[in-house]
């Protein structure tokens, strides 16, 4: 083979491998660790169903995606969120902040659209002697009804808010009443609920009286908060159908209040269209204005988007893991590494020689390839974390890259001994030996396919990270370790040098390297 190919490929693979190392340290992109190593919340979960007798796997994965993407709402990357049996288990490295994560994680809501019938005052449990209410009213107290007519909602421009509108007191009638637990509020969709708001709303103890609920989360694609002229509001993407039942539902409470009701406590109880004179379609796009803050209309957000799960979530553990543990663990599982690596190496080095420094070029090469894409993937969409396990996938490959190198190594001392000379044949024994350099990285990477397919937690990262390193040491041997070998062995300099010649890591005589 032409000396000019052989030179590119070398000076290709270590471009690529310098570039995207330098890129990936430029970026401040690292291996994002996982929970074993940083520490964080570790949570599982028994899944019970709220309709049916039983959990389908759908609910299921729908359940899995939105835990994840109300995780991932929160600024958390790296969570690894899937089952274990008929559990559902949450690994969050790096967290600080869990006990907010683990409210929101877990909050098995359903998202409902009520109208408001009235407010009502703080539970006030009737006397003694007074017999206890049994069931709601269907209606309030006309002077405290939430009706257009009593909101008296008027578009007005010089308005800071765009409108006006009456202020209405609640119902008095109301106070005996026991609010609706959210059972209650999730199975009875048809009927009224009498509910309080979010502790977060800064009303205190207030209660409102709601209606049948006429849509639910389901109506919802999207929602995310958004600063529009200096203040906070949140937009709601609807499907197809949601948009159909949301524009029947606000007709019909035009320029009346709908509660946001999610898991038995009002979020926010916003206007329909207070700054319009007539109702008109939604169009499929709601927004939500208020006094919010930016906490608030992200919350409300997230409230929108994810809010309901499909089953019933029954919290079995939690456990708060320090990376005390995993640390000193990981510093151990180096230390031993690199001192196994550091004897593999001194003993190629002794035994090949010349080809004993190639390997060590190799390994470099490698590390600093895995080291960009695994920094890049921690900090993709992919969000992959390095945990004990995946340390000891990469552990593992310095094994199967090193015995590439052998293979080769072997085999062009088998071609030598023969009688025929490296420079000769240096090429050709490259080629019988990737043969067997290709069916042993593709065992090796079947197998871990197979793994990564049918396991679960670290195992998975585990066969990950060796199948990742099986392919870059496919890479690493065709465009990096042949044309060096083959470019040393060409030359009679270093084949024939004295203590580190080719030749004598090869046990040949230095007459068959002409």
């Amino acid at each position: 083979m032409r000396k000019r190919p052989l030179v590119i490929s070398l000076v290709a693979s270590i471009a690529i491998a310098v570039i995207a190392f330098s890129s990936t340290m430029g970026a401040g992109w690292s291996p994002k660790l996982g929970l074993d190593l940083a520490g964080g919340l570790s949570v599982i979960y028994k899944p019970a169903p709220i309709h049916g007798t039983s959990v389908s796997a759908a609910e299921l994965n729908t359940t899995i995606s939105i835990m994840r993407n109300r995780v991932d709402s929160q600024g958390v990357s790296g969570a690894n969120i899937g089952t274990q049996g008929n559990d559902i288990v949450v690994q969050i490295p790096g967290i600080k902040n869990y006990k907010q994560v683990l409210s929101e994680l877990g909050s098995t809501a359903q998202l409902e659209f009520r109208s408001v019938l009235c407010e009502a005052p703080a539970y006030s449990p009737p006397a003694p002697s007074t017999p206890a209410p049994t069931s709601l009213p269907t209606n309030c107290a006309s002077q405290n009804q939430a009706t257009a007519s009593n909101l008296n909602v008027t578009p007005n421009s010089n308005s800071a808010a765009g409108y006006t509108a009456n202020n209405l007191s609640p119902d008095p009638s109301l106070a005996s009443y026991p609010t609706t637990t959210a059972a209650q509020d999730a199975s009875d969709l048809n009927g009224n609920v009498l509910l309080g708001v979010s502790a977060s709303s800064g009303q205190g103890n207030l209660r409102y009286l709601l209606g049948p609920a006429k849509v639910t989360g389901a109506a919802i694609s999207s929602a995310a908060a958004q600063l529009q002229n200096g203040t906070w509001s949140v937009n709601a993407k609807l499907t197809s159908q949601g948009s159909t039942e949301w524009d029947n539902f606000s007709q019909a409470n035009f320029h009346q209040m709908i509660a946001i009701d999610l898991g038995g406590v009002v979020e926010s109880t916003p206007l329909t269209q207070p700054t319009a004179s007539s109702w008109t379609s939604f169009a499929g796009q709601v927004q939500i204005s208020g006094s919010f803050t930016q906490a608030q209309a992200d919350a409300l957000g997230v409230v929108l988007e994810y809010g309901a799960l499909p089953v019933s979530l029954q919290q079995l553990t939690v456990q708060n893991v320090s990376p005390t543990l995993g640390k000193s663990s990981l510093k151990a599982g180096l230390v031993a590494g690199a001192a196994g690596l550091l004897l593999v190496l001194l003993y190629v080095i002794v035994y090949y020689r010349a080809l004993g420094l190639v390997v060590v070029a190799g390994l470099v090469l490698t590390a600093a390839l895995l080291w960009a894409v695994v920094s890049a993937l921690s900090n993709s969409g992919m969000n992959l974390t390095l945990d004990l396990a995946g340390v000891t996938g990469l552990i593992v490959s310095i094994g199967i890259t090193v015995d590439s190198y052998i293979v080769y190594f072997e085999r062009l001392k088998d071609d030598a001994r023969s009688g025929r000379s490296i420079r000769s044949y240096v090429d050709k024994s490259f080629t019988g030996a990737f043969r067997t350099v290709l069916a042993a990285d593709s065992v090796s990477f079947i197998g871990a396919l197979v793994l990564y397919w049918l396991a679960i937690g670290p195992v998975r990262g585990f066969a990950f990270f060796l199948g990742l390193s099986t392919l870059l040491d496919v890479f690493t041997t065709f465009f990096f370790t042949r044309p060096l070998v083959v470019l040393l062995g060409r030359n009679r300099g270093v084949t024939d040098a004295k203590v580190l010649g080719v030749a004598r890591g090869l046990a040949i005589d230095s007459g068959a390297t002409a």
